[in-house]
């Protein structure tokens, strides 16, 4: 009995020491992947991944620098999804204690989801709802806002927010939509990219619902209250 015993100990031991490593193998992986995601741009997202694995089809896509692309967008998307993006520091507490109370009065629970929580889903996971999924969700957006600037980030959502069916990003958003390159959108069309965001697969750009149109006018009411595209300065100024 005393043998057996000392024989599951051990096998306890290895079992621990082995999952020890594999969480280590794990957080320096992703330590070392989304540092040398600060100076390389990835061919493709986590997501694009998991849609052309379930859809068989082509994802549309290409990468745009953040120098290339309208920063009327830029402001639009900060507009439309993350006014304190330059404030934070990849979760906006304000936020969630208003959704939770929102919640508590009886009323459907809402997202408060940042841009930088948004670029760690988009980037590195799947898309569905687990703890799992939430717990490294918190991991890769501290990670994120640890190691890029906030300019990066803005970059990567950019690049690779989905803006309609198997569309990603505003360089094949801007082409696909507009006929035209991503540096020549002007407010409107940038305001109208980013009122399909919370759901572009029911929200379209090129058949655009009157919520849509509504939506659109809401968000270049922001970008104006906001002070225009001056308010990026304090984007590129949160490093």
């Amino acid at each position: 009995m005393a043998r057996k015993r000392g024989f599951v100990g051990r096998q306890l031991v290895r079992i621990r020491r082995l999952l020890l490593i594999s969480v280590l193998v794990a957080v320096v992986f992703s330590v070392g992947l989304v540092s040398a995601f600060r100076w390389i741009d990835p061919p493709w997202s986590a997501v694009m991944l998991q849609r052309l694995a379930g859809e068989g089809g082509p994802q549309h896509q290409h990468w745009v620098p953040l120098d290339a692309i309208d920063p009327e967008l830029a402001l639009a998307v900060v507009a439309a999804e993350d006014q304190r993006f330059p404030q934070h520091w990849g979760f906006d507490t304000h936020e969630i204690v208003a959704s939770i109370e929102s919640h508590l009065d009886g009323k459907p629970l809402r997202g408060a989801s940042t841009i930088s929580q948004q670029v760690a889903r988009n980037l590195f996971l799947w898309q569905g709802r687990s703890w799992l999924r939430k717990g490294l969700e918190v991991w890769f957006t501290g990670l994120i806002e640890a190691l890029w600037p906030k300019r990066r980030i803005l970059e990567m959502y950019l690049n690779f927010a989905e803006m309609g069916e198997r569309t990603f990003g505003a360089g094949a958003a801007s082409e696909r939509f507009f006929g035209r390159s991503p540096d020549k959108l002007g407010r409107q069309r940038a305001a109208l990219l980013a009122a399909v965001l919370p759901n572009p697969r029911l929200m379209r750009v090129d058949k655009p619902s009157d919520y849509v149109r509504q939506r659109r006018d809401w968000i270049a009411r922001q970008m104006r209250n906001l002070g225009g595209i001056a308010y990026l300065d304090k984007v590129f100024a949160a490093q």
